[in-house]
């Protein structure tokens, strides 16, 4: 199902590196404070990367908890992340099986959610 990516409603990927130790409490967070998505967004599949490009997590919730998938390519093998780090985008089916296949991404991108900063609008 993962690499398929069959069964999501819809797929967004987080462009801001992450800590992979990070389980499924913290990349929710990420998700939430970064870019003010909401994680429990059923059948909505959210993923991550560190700095390797061999490794990619995503997070799902299912309606009755959530979904943990790592994905460790082998060596010689490697994902090609978009270099804006500060948007989330929503992938179509075409563009999630062109990165699960080591394409990049860049040029084909539709509907983008912006960076949210928490500290915006405060004075000090």
């Amino acid at each position: 199902m993962f690499v398929e990516g069959t069964g999501f409603r819809k797929i967004i990927l987080c462009t801001r590196r992450v800590d992979m130790r990070r389980g499924i409490d913290g990349l929710a967070a990420c998700a939430m404070l970064h870019y003010n998505l909401d994680p429990t967004d059923k059948g909505v599949l959210y993923l991550f990367h560190g700095k390797s490009s061999r490794s990619i997590k995503g997070i799902c919730f299912e309606g009755i908890g959530t979904v943990l998938y790592t994905l460790r390519l082998a060596p010689g093998n490697s994902f090609r992340f978009p270099k804006d780090a500060t948007e989330a985008m929503a992938l179509s089916p075409e563009q999630y099986h062109q990165l699960m296949s080591g394409i990049a991404l860049e040029g084909t991108i539709r509907e983008v959610y912006p960076n949210i900063d928490p500290t915006a609008g405060q004075t000090d």
